[in-house]
Formats: structure tokens, sequence, C-alpha cells
């Protein structure tokens, strides 16, 4: 990659996978946007979030930076500091202070259904990691799919260590503070509560905050449009002149 016009980096959460952003890609590739999904580890925040920037210095140009869920947390330490992102997007995800961790913020307001649906793994190392239970998986993170999307989905799902969910958000300086910040989430959520959503909308001073009806977890799964919509909102405003399309 070799030209300035700006990138777009993917980032899912917990118990998703970069397939999940294949609806996106797809609507941003029609409107012109190059973009990568990064195979999150999803082992501990502050190595995850080091893996994203390594993903970022190889993209070569400024980028924007969206993350699901989870992912939420690792943008906005992989984003701290760093010049290559021009704009974040969060998408049904987390938007944290320092310190925080994606455990304390699913808890900030009651909601969220995930914890009954989770089902341990103990590691070789003495750690956890967790994956939603397959039989509940189509109702707790995807209820707005088809069956056997659904199906897939939680087949394919990627576990995440209770490390990750643990660890506080090490960076003093969340790259939401100081980079324009866009959000896409879903009143439906019922892994992070909508409420959870709103106050991390106006933590960010969101550039726009678009709350879509009905919408479940996987949001750039069941609504791809609205996903890309709202990147491409983010590209226009970051860089007028980049040609971007219409989302189809």
């Amino acid at each position: 990659m070799t030209d300035r016009k700006p990138a777009v980096v993917l980032v899912h959460g917990a118990f998703a996978e970069s397939a999940s952003w294949n609806g996106v890609i797809e609507r941003l590739r029609g409107a012109g946007v190059e973009s990568i999904a990064v195979a999150n580890p999803l082992r501990s925040l502050s190595g995850d979030a080091a893996y994203v920037r390594d993903v970022i210095a190889s993209v070569g140009r400024p980028v924007v930076l969206v993350g699901h869920s989870y992912g939420g947390l690792v943008i906005s330490e992989a984003s701290s500091g760093n010049d290559a992102v021009s704009a974040l997007v969060y998408v049904n995800a987390f938007v944290p202070e320092h310190g925080q961790t994606a455990f304390d913020l699913s808890n900030e307001f009651p909601g969220s259904t995930l914890g009954d649906a989770l089902a341990p793994r103990r590691l070789a190392d003495g750690g956890t990691e967790f994956i939603i239970e397959p039989a509940l998986f189509h109702r707790q993170f995807c209820a707005d799919v088809p069956a056997e999307t659904a199906a897939l989905m939680a087949a394919t799902q990627r576990p995440v260590t209770q490390a990750a969910l643990t660890e506080p958000l090490p960076t003093a300086t969340p790259g939401w503070k100081t980079i324009p910040t866009w959000c896409v989430y879903s009143d439906a959520d019922l892994n992070i509560p909508v409420a959870e959503h709103r106050a991390g909308a106006e933590r960010a001073s969101a550039r726009l905050s678009r709350e879509v009806p009905g919408g479940s977890h996987a949001l750039s799964v069941s609504e791809p449009g609205a996903v890309a919509e709202t990147i491409l909102a983010a590209l226009a405003a970051i860089a007028p002149d980049s040609g971007t399309g219409v989302v189809r």
C-alpha cells in the first residue's frame, strides 16, 4: 500500500472472527475503500493492542480503525498516541476510560445476559478462556441472523481469555480522547446493554452516534450497511477528497 488514501482496519471482538466483517468489507469495496480485517488474538488486552498496532504500521498510510465489542478496548489502546490513526469507529463496542475492563463495562448497566451463556475452558498455563455455549449462541449473540448463519458463527467463534476481559485499559489517554470518533450500535444487544453504548458515545463526544433498532450484538453481520455507512461517514469527514462512493 503506497498511496495516502485512508484504509480501514477492522478489529473483531470476543466470540467473533475476522469473517464477521465480510458484509462490511464488500460494501466498502463497492465504495472504493480498501480494508483489512485483523485476526484479533483475544489473549490479553495489551498484547492484542500491540498486535493491532503492528498491523496498522504495516498498512503504510492513514487508517480508520474500527472495533467491535471487546475490540473497542483494543482500538482505544492501539490508537493511543498513534499518528497513523485518523478516525475511530466503535461498532457495538466498549468505549473505555483508563483502568476500565471489559468486565467492568459490561456490568456498568443492567441488561446483559452474556454471563449465563458462557462456558469456561481451562488452559494449560492455568488460565481460563470462554466461549458462548453453541446452543445459546444464536439468541445471545446474533438473534437477527438466519439460524444457518448463526450455526456457522457458533462453530467458528474465537474464545477470549479471562485475562483479556479483566485487564484494565493501560493507556492514560485512550485514542478516542484525541481522535475523531463515530459510534454505531443496536438497542437489542444482549452482550452489552444499550445504556452502555449510549454512555460510551457520549463519553467520546462522538461525531455521529447511530442507534440501529432491533439489532443484535453481531451488527457487522446483520446490519453491514449501517456499519459501512458509519465508516464511510468517518472517511468523508477526515478525507473529503477520498472519492468514496455510496453504500448499496
